[in-house]
């Protein structure tokens, strides 16, 4: 435990934000999970506006640095890649 005043505000600010971020990669990981579910059940439709969604999200939390930008990137690729593939299934 800190002893200096500035150090205890510190954790307490440190506790905060963690907790905020914790919530924010929460909501990532169930944008993409619907995505994913979406594509499986081959509702492109669904999928596509889903990832729309997720990739707001990504995008701001990837500028704000909660998540870095290469994993952003990767996780968006592999999805649309998703919807592309469900895609010619249904075709």
């Amino acid at each position: 435990m800190p002893n200096i005043k500035s150090a205890k505000k510190r954790l307490r600010q440190s506790e905060a934000k963690r907790v905020a971020n914790l919530a924010i990669k929460r909501e990532l990981r169930k944008d993409c999970r619907s995505v994913r579910i979406a594509c499986q059940e081959g509702n492109v439709e669904a999928a596509e506006t889903n990832f729309r969604r997720a990739c707001k999200h990504m995008d701001q939390a990837a500028s704000k640095r909660i998540v870095h930008p290469n994993t952003v990137a990767r996780v968006k690729s592999r999805l649309s890649s998703r919807i592309k593939a469900a895609k010619q299934a249904t075709a």
